[in-house]
């Protein structure tokens, strides 16, 4: 005579669905318990890799709701794999499936600093293995007549050097003269740090902050984006916004390409 008791209802038919979101590379999620936050790095078929700011690699299993995303609790799946043709690496080169690494050249690469190396890792890594180039950091390039000595580039034994602000007049561009050759190619960007030659809008912002001249750049740029972090935690979620080739200024798109060019390059 009344109709149901809206009081016994059951509660949870009203409950809304849990959504469910890719798990692709790159998506930022926290566990269920808000414990870890990190960056999708992998997606297998029942468990999902994720890597903080710091580095560090947590595995997770992939459950109904077993994860926030922007603070709400979501399921991930398993990225759907696309019929719409090959897959692309993050350099937008057509993907090798079941990639083998290479035997590495005698050839290499070497890149100033260690967040060169890994921007170069991420973006350009997969081409790398294919052709077998091995990409190092030299912690600056003030000894780089040395180094080059040392490794003895010859036929079958390039090498391949990326500089920051290798502008006319430069320290660096002199030392860079000193070092080219039928077998030595050095080649670089205009940027003061190679944080720089990441697109200021993957990061949110207009430009890059200017620092004045005697503050250390990378010091000078976390003060003035008010960030609370060290420059190695700064850098980590940098590198965590960055996807792919589109992420990152033509200065240094056409710089590695030219150098991976170079070192690959029959004699």
């Amino acid at each position: 005579m009344y109709g149901r008791d809206v009081l016994s209802e059951d509660r949870r038919s009203r409950r809304r669905p849990i959504p469910e979101i890719p798990a692709e590379p790159g998506l930022v999620v926290e566990d269920a318990e808000g414990r870890f936050c990190g960056a999708v790095v992998d997606c297998g078929k029942d468990a999902v890799t994720l890597e903080d700011r710091f580095g560090q690699r947590r595995v997770f299993p992939l459950i109904p709701a077993g994860f926030l995303f922007e603070g709400k609790p979501v399921t991930l799946v398993r990225p759907a794999a696309s019929g719409r043709g090959p897959r692309r690496s993050p350099s937008g080169s057509i993907a090798v499936e079941g990639l083998r690494a290479r035997t590495a050249r005698g050839s290499r690469i070497y890149v100033e600093g260690v967040h060169d190396a890994e921007l170069v890792e991420k973006i350009w890594g997969h081409d790398l293995r294919v052709e077998g180039v091995a990409v190092e950091y030299l912690e600056g390039i003030d000894d780089l007549p040395d180094i080059v000595a040392e490794f003895a580039p010859g036929p079958g034994r390039r090498l391949g050097v990326l500089v920051d602000h290798l502008v006319p007049g430069s320290k660096e561009s002199r030392i860079a003269a000193q070092v080219s050759g039928d077998h030595v190619l050095v080649v670089g960007h205009p940027y003061v740090d190679i944080w720089q030659a990441i697109k200021p809008a993957v990061l949110g912002i207009g430009a890059w902050p200017e620092v004045p001249h005697g503050v250390p750049w990378k010091e000078g740029v976390i003060a003035a984006l008010g960030w609370r972090m060290t420059p190695q935690e700064a850098w980590r979620h940098i590198l965590g916004r960055v996807r792919s080739y589109a992420d990152l200024e033509p200065a240094l798109l056409g710089r590695v390409e030219e150098l991976i060019d170079f070192v690959t390059e029959p004699d």
